[in-house]
């Protein structure tokens, strides 16, 4: 049984403070997904994620080109984020993914938690997965430690990043 990623329904998407006071959320575009994948037992499952960190997007043309450069993601000598679990495991509708997350070249241990949904019949009559998984993450732990201080105390962005990532697969 193959299966693949329903870009269409899918997100690899970031949150962080900026300024101390708001939230900033960005997106990559589909990534690639190679996935050995056991809907009844999720323990025998494993994943490989590579996203192309050129893809990302803010909604915001200088950021993003800022985000790009080498004070972020320096995307000429990085050109991809992946990731590749190391163990699986669910119990009920609640799924923990652990693995190796490498962001410029930096690789450290990061835990997924969320729900798992499915199997799910489409309208089709295709077989169909759910993820909403989550993490937090230190982005100067992967070299991302650009900042700038403010007037008034604090930074201009925060260290914490929250990773979200809405995954649909098809079966097929």
């Amino acid at each position: 049984m193959s299966w693949k990623i329903d870009g269409s329904h899918s997100k690899v998407g970031f949150a962080v403070r900026h300024m101390m006071i708001t939230t900033v959320r960005g997106a990559f575009a589909t990534p690639t997904l190679e996935l050995s994948f056991d809907p009844k037992d999720l323990s025998h499952s494993s994943v490989k994620v590579t996203i192309d960190a050129k893809s990302v997007d803010t909604n915001e043309p200088a950021r993003d080109a800022h985000l790009k450069s080498p004070d972020f993601f320096d995307v000429e000598n990085h050109p991809s984020i992946t990731f590749k679990s190391t163990s699986v495991s669910r119990k009920g509708d609640e799924v923990e993914i652990v693995g190796d997350l490498t962001i410029r070249g930096t690789t450290r241990s990061v835990r997924l938690k969320g729900d798992v949904n499915g199997p799910a019949k489409d309208p089709w009559g295709g077989n169909r997965f759910a993820f909403s998984l989550s993490t937090d993450i230190d982005r100067e732990d992967f070299g991302l430690t650009w900042n700038q201080a403010l007037e008034a105390g604090g930074v201009l962005v925060a260290k914490k990043v929250k990773l979200e990532i809405e995954l649909q697969l098809v079966e097929g």
